[in-house]
């Protein structure tokens, strides 16, 4: 049984129009996207994957929903809302599910309220517990739509989106419902920027994914949603994998042993073979440890041949919504591409040697033919990996 990305909606960095995002990620001059800031970081700047520009205003919904993250939530489901609208009236609100990946949920506004108590001794009257509670972007997303499926938030930390995504399937498979809002949204926060900090994963310049020189990732924000159903699309999610290396909290196994389980499963439930694929979309956040056991997992399973790219240099690494926007530039080279463009890899092209080498798209780089299938990885913190295979509807 097929499940079809019928819909998306995604806002990050680089923009939130289909066209914008397409322009953004096949472009040629000069990579966009990430801009330095002290915001996170008072008297460090660091270069960020801020999502620029007004949001939707969160002042008149329920004060447990006001959060940044709920509105680039807000946002990104904006551009789908029409066609979900018409699958509620078509199935009927009990028969649509959503299912979103996060990580900070309302973060920010706990950070904005402990200050405030700090000052005042007391806390602010805007602000809810509630907001910052892990599963609180499923539920504004059922309560804003008005949904009574199932709805419920994936917190895997990098792998919260794809494994989200795989979720919703499950439940369309099941035929437990028809209909799933799916993907992941997650806000930038000191917390979260002091966090990877102090594990000293940041980059001071824009991330170099699989250089010799990389030194780090670079940190983001945003959301994307897809409306998810068995009924015929224009891409499908043809496969997904999903593993854990039981292996550390913060590092991935050097053995690449969890990354490959999840990609050779994810090419199986997609029955293509690994040749098959015509890109892969990198978990590739410019780590030393991330890049050497990702690009061993992938020269491995998927040969050295095929074409691929981290676009975390263009977007930040945007933490649980990270695998679903990648998902979403999957699904955007999928579709009406027919030149095949390809996201290109940003860096300064010297490729670490001390890796399993790998062809890596030049910006501007085409395939020269409409692409097939797309592979997107996501490896998170305590080992959890994500897989997803893409394909043509």
């Amino acid at each position: 049984m097929s499940c079809f990305l019928n819909e998306l909606g995604i806002v990050c960095s680089l923009g939130s129009g289909h066209g914008e995002l397409r322009g953004a990620l096949w472009a040629a001059d000069a990579p966009r996207g990430i801009t330095v800031s002290e915001h996170c970081s008072p008297g460090r700047p660091l270069p960020l994957g801020w999502v620029r520009g007004p949001l939707p205003p969160v002042a008149g919904w329920p004060l447990e929903h006001r959060s940044r993250t709920n509105a680039l939530a807000a946002q990104a489901l904006a551009a789908i809302r029409t066609a979900v609208d018409a699958a509620i009236e078509r199935f009927g609100p009990r028969r649509v599910a959503v299912i979103v990946g996060g990580s900070t949920a309302g973060v920010p506004e706990g950070e904005a309220a402990a200050a405030w108590r700090e000052r005042h001794g007391d806390w602010p009257n805007d602000y809810n517990y509630r907001q910052q509670e892990m599963g609180s972007t499923s539920r504004f997303l059922a309560w804003i739509l008005g949904v009574q499926g199932p709805a419920y938030t994936v917190s895997t930390a990098c792998s919260s989106g794809p494994k989200a995504m795989a979720s919703a399937a499950r439940l369309l498979r099941a035929g437990v419902v028809d209909a799933v809002v799916t993907g992941g949204a997650d806000a930038l926060s000191r917390f979260t920027v002091a966090g990877f900090g102090s594990l000293g994963s940041l980059s001071a310049e824009r991330s170099r994914p699989l250089s010799v020189h990389r030194d780090g990732l670079n940190l983001g924000e945003g959301a994307a949603l897809f409306l998810m159903t068995r009924e015929p699309g224009p891409v499908r999610l043809s496969g997904w994998g999903e593993s854990s290396d039981a292996h550390h909290m913060s590092a991935p196994d050097p053995s690449g042993a969890g990354a490959k389980l999840a990609i050779g499963q994810a090419l199986q439930r997609a029955g293509v073979a690994a040749t098959a694929i015509d890109y892969v979309n990198l978990h590739g956040t410019g780590t030393p440890h991330n890049d050497a056991m990702e690009s061993l997992a992938v020269a491995e399973l998927l040969g050295r041949e095929v074409a691929v790219s981290s676009t975390k240099p263009l977007t930040g690494h945007a933490l649980g919504a990270a695998g679903a926007i990648e998902a979403g530039f999957a699904w955007l080279s999928l579709l009406d591409n027919p030149r095949g463009h390809l996201p290109g890899h940003w860096w300064d092209g010297e490729y670490d040697p001390a890796i399993a080498p790998l062809r890596v798209a030049r910006p501007g780089e085409r395939l020269g033919r409409p692409l097939r299938h797309v592979a997107s990885n996501s490896f998170a913190f305590g080992g959890s990996n994500a897989c997803l295979v893409l394909s043509e509807g």
